[in-house]
């Protein structure tokens, strides 16, 4: 059994901003397509690493003056670039150790699978005829769907906010996960209870620039691992695909003729690089998760429930909508 401590300084010392370990057995139960433990034999141990968005990557949408930080610095770099610069160091700790390892950046979950995510609730294992077929009877289809935001739940590292965005104590939603995979065993966090950092206040729904979350406390989804109900908002993802694209022209200083409001409602694939080039290979998120990470990140800040703190609150004026007298709705 390897340091739970030792690696944990390694993974902090690499540079991730925070990090749990918890055992693959918490995947029992799980839809075979989801399942990590097909990548590694023997796998033990799933490790859960939050890359933190630095606050003021969201001050220029905040202000209306520079939408390129966020989708470049925060979003785009975290992903392609420390994610995988980070992850090596730690594999390579382990792997000296003798253990193998599997990392796993967020990008990853940009990559074809077997399975298609505008599937109904419980359907999504059901692999997709003529994407892939498996090796041998009893495993999944190729690529295994890795669910990053579950992962980090099963490590220890936070819970499922309401707007199914991962919150962790220290920084609630403003950060990106990586996963690893190792079959180093270790001594093993908990599950955080549900309701630790997320007090349903439902602020990021109502933020939500094309109403994407539900408020409905009906409208939910939910999973158990390891006997601990998870649950968050059955959302919309084709509408929040699109809005947070920029399809709300109350929300995008970008749309200026009725072609710009055409493109921007598009679907998020050829959208996303109209008018604004890629940074990072990554055009935009120009809403800026006004809902998700920014109205959510202001609440658990002024009460208290996160440990990452500031000298002066984020939002200092009335939040700003263009006047195009237009229906967000989508």
């Amino acid at each position: 059994m390897l340091s739970a401590k030792l690696l944990k300084q390694c993974a902090l010392e690499a540079g991730a901003d925070a990090v749990a370990i918890g055992p693959v057995s918490r995947y029992e139960g799980a839809p075979k397509q989801f399942d990590v433990r097909y990548i590694l034999p023997g796998c033990k141990s799933v490790i859960g690493l939050a890359f933190r968005h630095l606050r003021g990557v969201f001050r220029g949408i905040e202000e209306g003056t520079f939408f390129s930080n966020y989708s470049g610095v925060a979003y785009a770099s975290i992903n392609c670039m420390r994610q995988p610069m980070v992850l090596r160091e730690i594999c390579k700790w382990v792997e000296d150790q003798g253990y193998d390892t599997v990392p796993i950046p967020n990008h990853f979950g940009w990559v074809a699978t077997n399975t298609s995510g505008q599937l109904p609730h419980g359907q999504e294992q059901v692999p997709t005829p003529g994407v892939s077929r498996p090796l041998r009877e009893g495993l999944p289809c190729p690529n295994l769907s890795v669910h990053m935001r579950l992962g980090a739940v099963i490590s220890g590292l936070g819970e499922m906010g309401w707007s199914k965005m991962f919150l962790t104590k220290e920084f609630g939603p403003r950060q990106r996960i990586a996963l690893l995979l190792t079959d180093a065993e270790f001594d093993y966090d908990p599950i955080v209870k549900p309701g630790t950092i997320c007090d349903r206040c439902k602020l990021c729904a109502k933020a939500c620039s094309g109403n994407a979350i539900p408020t409905d406390d009906s409208k939910v989804v939910r999973v158990v691992i390891d006997g601990v109900p998870i649950e968050w908002a059955d959302l919309d993802y084709t509408v929040c695909s699109r809005y947070f694209c920029g399809a709300s022209p109350q929300h995008n200083p970008f749309v200026v003729t009725a072609e710009d409001r055409e493109k921007f409602a598009e679907p998020v694939g050829r959208s996303q690089q109209y008018k604004l080039p890629p940074q990072y290979f990554y055009s935009r998120a120009l809403e800026g998760a006004a809902g998700c990470i920014r109205a959510c990140m202001m609440h658990l800040e002024q009460t208290g429930r996160i440990n990452n703190t500031f000298e002066k609150s984020f939002r200092r004026k009335p939040s700003w909508r263009m006047p195009t007298g237009q229906d967000t709705q989508p």
